[in-house]
């Protein structure tokens, strides 16, 4: 599997099928445990995100770090973070339909050598481009979902909570959902001081 990892990771670092991988710093391929049970998915790489070529980097990331943590997850044991598109889009818009279709392939294939038993879906981008291009995340997130026999979360995406304190109290009741869900599934010890 390491070797498929990195092969993968070529072909990503040397992408160029779309106009992102011409203004792109590097490309963020993702990070994590290459066996985790959960696989959380973002939208795409921010400037912080472009330059260290890892994903969630920056302020969203910091936060993101401390959601795991409330959950006793961390990134080098429990989870892979990957993204809908590997390149920064300028300016930080979001990924045309164009780039995630042309994008999205290597995701698949990610998500298929990590074989998560749950999938995190940080904002409206991810889950339109995994499961429907014109859901609402405000309509669906905490909600259980499933694609590909595994369980999915959408969620808010840690630059909304970051713009709109106000949604971190739902977004904190969805990762309990998935504390609750990991213990049922991976690990019935599972500690989190906070659920």
């Amino acid at each position: 599997m390491e070797n498929e990892f990195l092969f993968i990771k070529n072909q990503v670092d040397n992408c160029k099928l779309c106009g992102l991988g011409s203004t792109r710093t590097n490309a963020v391929f993702g990070m994590g445990n290459p066996e985790a049970e959960i696989f959380l998915i973002g939208e795409g790489p921010g400037h912080d995100e472009d330059i260290k070529g890892l994903p969630f980097v920056g302020r969203s990331g910091q936060l993101l770090d401390k959601i795991l943590e409330a959950c006793g997850f961390n990134r080098k044991e429990h989870v892979f973070i990957g993204n809908i598109v590997k390149c920064r889009p300028p300016e930080n818009r979001i990924p045309t339909s164009l780039e995630r279709e042309t994008c999205i392939p290597y995701l698949y294939r990610q998500i298929q050598l990590v074989n998560p038993k749950i999938i995190v879906l940080l904002g409206a981008t991810a889950l339109q481009g995994l499961i429907d291009p014109s859901a609402k995340i405000t309509g669906l997130r905490g909600k259980w979902m499933e694609w590909d026999n595994r369980l999915v979360m959408p969620t808010y995406h840690p630059s909304a909570l970051l713009r709109s304190p106000g949604l971190k109290k739902e977004a904190w009741e969805d990762f309990k959902k998935v504390v609750f869900k990991y213990r049922e599934l991976v690990d019935s010890g599972h500690y989190s001081a906070h659920c």
